[in-house]
């Protein structure tokens, strides 16, 4: 994740604080209108209650894109740790098989060497 992604979804992030925040005033507004000693405003409440549930489904379906771009992010995707043991891994295969054929070619030079 490149430094500017990263900035642009911080600044998400710091957004659904805010409107967090938002929610938590609308719930309290909803909460002074109830207790209102004249009795609440229906039109009030309403509009509270709708702004409120808006302002959730607009808080959960940005939380739900920054969890999945985030799950999307591979910090060592460019890493090349693992193509460099493999390559290490298969030197030393070879270098065994190597010796293994020097082995072999060693006996049967021998071997023709007895038998002349």
């Amino acid at each position: 994740m490149d430094s500017q992604n990263q900035n642009t979804s911080l600044q998400r992030l710091h957004n659904v604080e805010k409107r967090i925040v938002r929610v938590l005033e609308l719930a309290g507004g909803v909460m002074d209108e109830l207790s209102n000693s004249t009795g609440p405003r229906v039109e009030v409440i309403n509009t509270h209650c709708r702004e409120f549930m808006q302002s959730i489904k607009d808080i959960q379906v940005t939380l739900r894109e920054e969890i999945k771009s985030a799950c999307e992010y591979r910090p060592f995707e460019k890493c090349d740790y693992n193509a460099r043991i493999s390559n290490e891994i298969c030197c030393k295969k070879l270098e065994y098989i190597i010796e293994q054929l020097d082995g072999m070619k060693e006996n049967i030079d021998q071997y023709q060497d007895d038998a002349e």
